[in-house]
């Protein structure tokens, strides 16, 4: 990745030109303490999400007051929504892919005072601040390194029959995940601790970043572990994820460039 982001502070700290670490913020939201979260950070990419990512950012800060948004190069009002939140905002000048703003927020968020825990959050509503509690509490235990989401443990949430089908089977194919024995290889919701995450080098700036992550974690030497996740998936969130036959195309591609 090439291009460097530009990025805008809260609107409770002075602007800035550069993504210097920000003053620390009140919380104003009911449910977060003074020091539960302080070490956590959410990641949350979003390209055209103006109808949702306020509603999306405002409910994960009730609970994690310190989130970072990279705003992809949408060409909606997603910005503009963003900044009426009190999360951070770092912003693509074009669009380079999920990969690419995830490696940007991680990146940033690696950069602030304080921060021990990362989390990879989507910014259509589909995963839940109680899941990312429960990661976050199995990695303060210094049992893993990486958590991984997983829709098919213990499994409370529908998910949508011909999407079970095709994940189940990208998973049983790819050779990195059935090294870590996963159940559910492309769940965008992880938490990393500080020295998972410093690790990370994402390449593939679109979709099949989520196979690279799991071709890292196979071979990197950090503890992994899966744990139940409930994903929400509403008519909007289904119009925007990723086309099925896609993920299983991406899930070969991976698989044949680890053999080479």
């Amino acid at each position: 990745m090439t291009t460097t982001p530009t990025t805008t502070t809260p609107p409770t700290t002075p602007p800035t030109t550069t993504p210097a670490a920000p003053q620390p913020r009140p919380r104003s939201q009911p449910g977060a303490t003074m020091s539960e979260y302080d070490d956590v950070w959410l990641v949350i990419p979003a390209y055209n999400e103006g109808t949702v990512i306020a509603e999306v950012v405002e409910n994960a800060r009730k609970v994690f007051p310190n989130i970072v948004v990279v705003d992809d190069g949408s060409t909606d009002d997603s910005a503009e929504h963003i900044l009426t939140t009190g999360a951070h905002l770092v912003r693509h000048p074009v669009n380079l892919g999920q990969g690419a703003a995830l490696q940007t927020g991680l990146a940033y968020a690696l950069a602030q005072p304080g921060a021990e825990f990362f989390a990879t959050f989507d910014a259509d509503g589909q995963h839940q601040t109680p899941d990312v509690e429960k990661m976050v509490a199995l990695l303060r235990t210094g049992e893993a390194d990486v958590v991984l989401g997983s829709r098919f443990i213990e499994q409370t949430g529908e998910v949508p029959w011909i999407k079970r089908v095709v994940l189940r089977t990208a998973a049983a194919v790819s050779p990195t995940a059935r090294k870590l024995k996963l159940t559910d290889a492309h769940n965008g919701l992880r938490v990393l601790n500080r020295a998972a995450a410093s690790k990370i080098r994402i390449t593939h700036n679109g979709m099949a970043h989520a196979s690279e992550l799991v071709a890292f974690l196979a071979s990197s030497g950090l503890r992994v572990t899966e744990v139940p996740v409930d994903i929400l998936y509403t008519e909007y969130s289904m119009s925007k994820g990723q086309s099925l036959i896609n993920g299983v195309n991406i899930v070969f591609d991976i698989s044949l460039r680890s053999r080479k």
